[in-house]
């Protein structure tokens, strides 16, 4: 049988919110199976629990928030793709503000947490959500057009493309597909950081955002160039954060799914739309388990080990 994923231990971490800029603590801890991902205000005086699913997206501009009874959890992507690249199924986060600390802007400092608090087998199947007709969402018209869409797939593929004319994304790779069967997810993808221009944060701060974003945990570009010291730490690093983000907005339908993903100018708010979508068509996909994981598709099976 293929199990359900859980941590072994609680582990912690203290940061700041990308656009807040307010410090906040998170504490993983391990959750009983079919608990899903539960996302908890603990500074609330009475507490609040958050469990992730596609319905709980509240907003999605510049990231995704869920939200529950008046209480709102944001820029919940990062995390929620290290937990889907890990294969975890069941997670209490515990956190002590409304935004989960953007950490050094990509997804690998939230696999090394998960990852060192150890991961543990659970006697429950691990349930898919098996896509079996293509559903497709689209936004804008000619230059302006996004769209995303998911097909049948036995496995997790994802590809995506972007579409910046700006000089230092032009010269790197806009098309990438990443799929969890030959790539490796904590090498592949987990450490591509978020990006934006100058002329945005400024804008942003102005507004009240942006306000914990600095050249440590994002790529950030003038007009012309990317101006991190350290450069680029993927020849497509913008790419692949869209494929970052795009598994974490992903699992927030509440269970992997086995599909394959593409994408075009997709951001946070169209891949909600496509969740939502795929749900209000029954007969578009089903709930399954694999009793032999041998039928399991590789990439899926052979998660990061459990110790």
């Amino acid at each position: 049988m293929l199990k359900q994923r859980t941590l072994r231990s609680l582990t912690t971490a203290v940061g700041v919110g990308l656009h807040s800029g307010q410090r906040v603590e998170l504490t993983l801890r391990p959750a009983a199976p079919n608990t899903g991902i539960v996302f908890r205000r603990v500074d609330l005086a009475h507490p609040v629990d958050i469990a992730v699913q596609a319905q709980a997206v509240t907003d999605t501009r510049l990231a995704s928030t869920i939200s529950h009874e008046g209480a709102k959890v944001h820029t919940v992507e990062h995390l929620m793709s290290a937990c889907a690249g890990l294969g975890l199924d069941n997670l209490y986060v515990d956190i002590t503000a409304e935004e989960v600390p953007i950490l050094d802007g990509s997804a690998s400092s939230f696999v090394f947490l998960l990852q060192s608090a150890g991961i543990a087998l659970q006697d429950e199947p691990k349930r898919f959500i098996r896509v079996k007709q293509k559903v497709e969402v689209r936004d804008g018209e000619g230059a302006q057009a996004k769209w995303a869409k998911l097909e049948p797939y036995h496995g997790y593929k994802l590809s995506f493309q972007i579409d910046f004319n700006h000089p230092a994304v032009d010269a790197t790779g806009q098309c990438v597909e990443f799929d969890m069967d030959t790539g490796l997810y904590t090498r592949d993808i987990a450490r591509a950081r978020t990006f934006g221009f100058t002329r945005d944060v400024e804008m942003m701060r102005a507004n009240g955002l942006a306000l914990g974003g600095g050249l440590d945990n994002a790529i950030v570009m003038d007009d012309y160039k990317v101006l991190n010291s350290d450069g680029l730490r993927y020849d497509d690093e913008f790419v692949k954060h869209k494929i970052l983000d795009a598994m974490g907005d992903l699992y927030l339908i509440g269970k992997p799914l086995l599909a394959s993903y593409s994408a075009f100018r997709s951001g946070h708010a169209l891949n909600n739309q496509l969740l939502r979508a795929l749900l209000a068509q029954p007969e578009a996909y089903e709930i399954v388990s694999f009793e032999d994981e041998r039928q399991a598709p590789p990439g899926l099976a052979q998660l990061a080990p459990a110790w």
